[in-house]
């Protein structure tokens, strides 16, 4: 199995988990005082940081190997080891950032799933209306929100997978052949990851209008 599929063996494992024990976490929060709006908003802010984490991890990783293709001598070996730590870095980063995700959509759902039941609980139609009216609001801007995560999600995959393949390719030919080679992949993968770095500056910055809203609202 190539390394950058735990990226969704990973993912997937921890959705399972979550989804066999985050009801009762959310029944426990709520007998302390702590609702899942709150919940919604701190996982939010929890991805926004390991978003820009993961950035800085892409970001390494792309320097790394602008050095490396302009290796001029020394020990291809340490550049090498360098840039393999670099890459499962990236890697840790990147399960962290879907991991978060996967955690603020599961509360979301719990959130307005709840909303809309207790919408049936209201006797003044007037209320009832107004409460649906920022449920559905809520619900149009959590939507553009997770469209936005998941979209800068999408673009770490050919991202890890290029960083992969150069990390493999440089494993068996430590040489400046070798070296010489992958500068043929370079551009790319510098594309790739400035196309990465904006979507996810995009994310971070819905992340933050969102959890403004939220926080105005209540």
């Amino acid at each position: 199995m190539k390394k950058q599929t735990l990226l969704s063996v990973s993912v997937l494992a921890i959705t399972l988990t979550l989804s066999g024990c985050q009801s009762a976490y959310y029944s426990a929060m709520e007998k302390v005082g702590v609702h899942k709006r709150d919940i919604l908003i701190d996982r939010v802010e929890e991805t926004k940081d390991s978003q820009e984490e993961s950035q800085e991890e892409f970001q390494s990783a792309l320097e790394r190997l602008t050095t490396l293709i302009n290796f001029d001598g020394g020990e291809l070996q340490d550049a090498y080891n360098q840039l393999n730590d670099d890459y499962e870095s990236s890697l840790a980063a990147a399960n962290e950032v879907s991991s978060n995700i996967n955690k603020v959509e599961d509360v979301a759902e719990a959130l307005f799933d709840e909303w809309s039941d207790e919408l049936e609980q209201y006797k003044s139609a007037s209320l009832k209306r107004e409460s649906s009216k920022k449920l559905a609001a809520t619900q149009r801007q959590f939507s553009q929100l997770l469209r936005s995560m998941r979209s800068a999600e999408s673009k770490m995959e050919p991202v890890l997978s290029s960083l992969q393949d150069n990390v493999l390719y440089l494993k068996h030919n430590l040489n400046a052949q070798a070296v010489a080679a992958i500068k043929g992949e370079f551009t790319n993968l510098k594309r790739d990851i400035q196309v990465l770095m904006n979507d996810m500056n995009k994310s971070i910055a819905d992340s933050n209008e969102f959890i403004e809203q939220m926080n105005n609202a209540g």
